[in-house]
């Protein structure tokens, strides 16, 4: 093997630098054999399900925070549910996004009205919320509750409302949702997860 004067004066150069980092502890062995920490070591685990459409795919939130009676956790990665029947692990793309719609600047954490005949919604607590809607739905259902049909018989019907029922829930809580608003009269009633 012929080496000419400047590719001999390379070789040196390189194994004289790569000595003296050996020297100075750096050793490409140990730093590619450390271990990186995973970065939901130390997450919690959370099981929810997509909140997208009827299929009510299973979800892992994992969120990070110290757990304290008032610090607020923060989600950091979503993935889909291996364990879960419906869906196995798969998400769609818009399962697939949630950490985005959970992030999104735009998202609505709290509930508003827009009180009639002005362009501006206000912001309103939970109490306020669900006692307005209660009060508009005994309105309206006092105002158009039909107890009896024109040939006398009783029918209990409460057609000016409607209501979509969570196609998300389990069979308890819409069988309760049935029952209750069956109970009040109303006749239009449908859920998502019959498709």
């Amino acid at each position: 093997m012929q080496v000419t004067r400047r590719q001999f004066f390379k070789i040196c150069s390189a194994g004289l630098g790569g000595s003296s980092i050996a020297m100075l502890g750096y050793s490409p062995t140990a730093a590619l054999a450390e271990v990186r920490e995973f970065k939901l070591a130390r997450a919690t685990e959370t099981r929810n399900m997509c909140p997208y459409c009827s299929v009510s795919c299973g979800v892992l939130a994992y969120s990070i925070g110290d757990k304290s009676k008032n610090a607020k956790a923060e989600i950091i990665h979503i993935e889909g549910d291996p364990d879960n029947p419906v869906n196995r692990g798969t998400l769609c793309p818009k399962g697939a996004g949630l950490l985005d719609m959970v992030h999104s600047p735009n998202r609505l954490k709290h509930p508003e009205v827009r009180e009639a005949g002005s362009s501006e919604w206000k912001r309103i607590s939970w109490d306020e919320a669900i006692t307005r809607i209660a009060k508009h739905m005994k309105a309206d259902r006092d105002a158009n509750f039909i107890e009896k049909n024109a040939e006398g018989t009783t029918v209990n019907r409460w057609n000016t409302f409607g209501f979509l029922a969570s196609s998300a829930a389990a069979n308890e809580p819409g069988y309760l949702t049935s029952k209750i608003l069956r109970g009040l009269g109303v006749v239009a009633l449908d859920t998502q997860a019959r498709i």
